[in-house]
């Protein structure tokens, strides 16, 4: 008689379960289906006249599921009377659909008492939803103790919102007899459990994580599709992840389709992207409002762009307002850009925050800027931490500075990075210096790479002789850190590589660095040129750059340029360098154009 107690089950709503769609079934001919329901039907009508107990409660069952609560209701009533369990369990079910809920209980509490599992979970559901937890708990575990998967779910469900430890044991149960909510929250508990043990959001998910969300996903749930394609993205399988994700989209998660989106703009294909944006935006996905709003902005589209920020903002994602910041920066549009970024700052947008500093700083207002730097810093902004720096240090305050630049720095900012090492210099601490000096160049900054290769270059020892008294040149970190710097169009990083490049004997190599040092504007680049032509026969060619280096204020250059016009008989142009050599000195090089000068004057004066 306990048929039915196996196939009248209730989902998590409370309500009956309904059977499969016909598109799931191994027949496909639905009219023969219905035929054979309905004799089916009739059969089970015609032994209930007869006073067949169990074709009783199977036929109000069969009515129950159809909707028929009103020829229902007297089978279920006949066959509960006679102790059909199943049939008190369907009663239950039919009563509360009437929004009878405590009369559905009773006869739940019958069933459940008789040993109807689907009773036993319904009436602990009622409990719940009335407050009386421990009565809920109680018929729960009876329930899930005796195998039935919703009563397992619903329990972990219970015990889990007490923090109680033995909600995952249940919530397991439920995923392994196929409860596919209990298999992703199971996935979701034990990817956070991992996450809090790394104590770091980024870590991997566990395989087992993995497994749960796969299982859940492969039967149609649609967050653990999108978890499942997350997972897949960030280990590189992206076709998986995109077919995943496209499950998930399909089935109406807005975030799924956003993902979806920019996999699709990250391999070339726009378009498509653009139209899962748009069907995650309609749905009200703020982040693919801002995509949407984003893509038309590099079309120079302002107004659509300007439409799909403001929709952003009004799904509750605040970079909408700070992205509308910056298209109003774009286009010049100041006092609207400074609305836009005190909203998003408002809300706590760190990045908001910190333009909104930019702006009014740029606009004089130092004593408005620095409490917004401060506020992004604080919350976790890399750049205000390092704007903030620069505002100390321009005021003198050089510690509080240094701390700020600290802070970026260790964050990862190259130019904070740089600021530090530049300072442990200053304070004689080259360990340091050099910690930070290689962290600034291995982030790009030509001058920390400059700045390191000094540290570097200073430490070398001298050069070994040769056996025949002649140098070797061994090549060293400090030149690869020099060509780095070079390559990046560091002037004086350049002139560093064409002197190594002269004490190894390569005269067009050096020449090379030279010449493109001091065509940038390098005063050392010019004199150095000027020297390496000099003593390759070029004199003319060398005063040249000798020239733009003396009039860019090189002492060393005027002076060579004196020396050139004495040897040439033009006394007076050679003084005239010799005075510009005595002013730009430095001291030694001012002593010996003086020297010169009195020696021209005199023989101009005979």
């Amino acid at each position: 008689m306990d048929v039915m107690g196996d196939k009248a089950t209730l989902f998590e709503t409370g309500r009956f379960v309904q059977p499969s769609s016909r598109e799931d079934t191994d027949t496909p001919d639905e009219t023969g289906e219905i035929a054979d329901e309905a004799a089916e039907e009739l059969r089970h009508r015609l032994a209930a006249e007869t006073g067949d107990v169990e074709a009783m409660s199977v036929l109000g069952a069969m009515l129950l599921r159809r909707g028929d609560l009103d020829g229902a209701e007297p089978h279920l009533r006949a066959a509960t009377a006679a102790g059909d369990r199943a049939a008190a369990n369907n009663l239950g079910v039919l009563l509360h659909q009437r929004g009878y809920a405590d009369e559905a209980a009773g006869w739940w509490r019958i069933a459940a008492v008789a040993g109807s599992t689907a009773a036993a979970h319904a009436l602990g559901r009622h409990h719940r939803e009335r407050g009386d937890e421990p009565a809920a708990e109680y018929w729960l575990r009876q329930s899930a103790e005796q195998g039935h998967t919703l009563g397992a779910y619903a329990l972990a469900d219970l015990l889990e919102h007490r923090g109680d430890a033995g909600a995952e044991h249940w919530m397991r149960a439920a995923a392994e007899r196929g409860h596919r909510e209990a298999a992703y929250r199971l996935a979701r508990a034990l990817d956070r459990k991992a996450a809090r043990d790394a104590d770091d959001d980024g870590a991997s998910v566990p395989d087992e994580a993995e497994q749960w969300y796969l299982q859940a996903a492969a039967r149609g749930h649609r967050r653990a599709a999108l978890h499942l394609g997350t997972i897949l993205e960030r280990r590189g399988e992206l076709k998986e992840a995109g077919r995943w994700y496209l499950t998930s989209a399909k089935d109406g998660e807005a975030r799924a389709a956003c993902a979806l989106g920019f996999l699709l703009r990250d391999a070339g294909d726009t378009e498509n992207a653009a139209v899962w944006w748009l069907r995650a935006a309609q749905d009200g996905d703020g982040n693919a409002a801002n995509a949407l709003g984003a893509l038309h902005a590099e079309r120079g589209e302002t107004q659509t762009a300007e439409r799909w920020y403001r929709a952003a903002m009004d799904a509750g994602d605040v970079n909408g307002a700070y992205n509308l910041g910056l298209l109003c920066v774009e286009q010049g549009r100041t006092p609207h850009a400074e609305q836009w970024y005190r909203r998003a700052a408002y809300a706590g947008h760190q990045e908001a925050a910190n333009a909104l500093a930019i702006l009014l700083l740029r606009a004089g207002d130092e004593t408005g800027a620095e409490p917004w730097f401060s506020k992004a810093a604080e919350a976790g902004s890399v750049d205000a931490a390092f704007n903030l720096g620069i505002l100390h240090a321009g005021r003198g305050e050089e510690q509080t500075a240094l701390r700020w630049y600290e802070r970026a720095a260790a964050a990862g900012h190259t130019e904070a990075a740089l600021q530090v090492g530049m300072a442990l210099l200053r304070d004689g601490e080259d360990q340091g210096a050099e910690r930070h000096l290689r962290c600034a160049a291995g982030g790009g900054s030509a001058e920390a790479a400059y700045r390191l290769a000094t540290v570097l270059d200073a430490r070398r020892p001298p050069e070994p002789a040769h056996e025949l008294g002649e140098p070797v040149h061994q090549r060293s970190e400090c030149e690869e850190w020099y060509e780095r710097a070079a390559s990046q169009g560091h002037r004086r990083a350049q002139v560093r590589v064409g002197m190594h490049a002269a004490a190894r004997g390569d005269v067009v190599e050096a020449a090379r660095w030279y010449r493109e040092a001091a065509e940038a504007g390098s005063r050392n680049g010019a004199f150095n040129l000027g020297l390496l032509l000099a003593r390759e026969g070029s004199e003319p060619e060398a005063a040249v750059w000798w020239t733009r280096a003396a009039d860019a204020g090189h002492g060393r250059a005027a002076l060579r340029l004196a020396l050139v016009y004495a040897r040439r008989g033009e006394l007076a142009e050679g003084q005239r360098w010799a005075d510009r050599a005595v002013s730009l000195g430095p001291e030694s090089v001012a002593e010996r154009a003086a020297r010169l000068r009195d020696a021209l004057r005199q023989e101009l004066s005979a």
